[in-house]
């Protein structure tokens, strides 16, 4: 089962439960994927799915800070509650290790030498990590690969 129709048989359960706030957040993410779909003429396969459910994250993220930060705990709870929602689409994340590992193999692999090589490396490594890691960490790492 594809993960798109993973969400869809979701969406039809939560309907069923009647768990308004779940099914809001799957309609979003499907929204979402059906924007895509429709402005890029393309058919979203899983690895585009992942990308797009990684995006909404990095928004919900934002928001909670924002939310917080402005004490909009009302707000920032509704950004919590689709955050966990989202999460469960992503699969198994790398750890700090295993992703520190992967750059400096990639690093090692192009020769790079220092920060001018930067965006030479991050696109191999966004080509291979994509949807395994959080590229927050992943440009973290290269940068601190690089500045070796």
């Amino acid at each position: 089962m594809s993960l798109k129709d993973r969400i869809t048989e979701d969406m039809k359960a939560a309907m069923r439960a009647k768990e308004a706030d779940k099914l809001t957040t799957i309609r979003m993410l499907l929204a979402a994927v059906k924007q895509k779909e429709v402005d890029e003429r393309v058919v979203v396969d899983d690895v585009a799915l992942v990308a797009i459910v990684d995006k909404l994250i990095k928004q919900r993220k934002d928001s909670l800070s924002q939310f917080t930060a402005a004490g909009r705990m009302d707000l920032a709870d509704k950004e919590a509650a689709e955050l966990t929602v989202l999460e469960a689409y992503l699969p198994q994340r790398l750890s700090a290790d295993e992703i520190q590992a992967a750059v400096n193999a990639i690093v090692a692999e192009l020769g790079a030498k220092g920060p001018g090589d930067m965006g030479k490396v991050m696109g191999a490594v966004k080509a291979q990590l994509a949807g395994k890691a959080d590229m927050g960490l992943v440009s973290a790492a290269v940068k601190q690969a690089l500045s070796q």
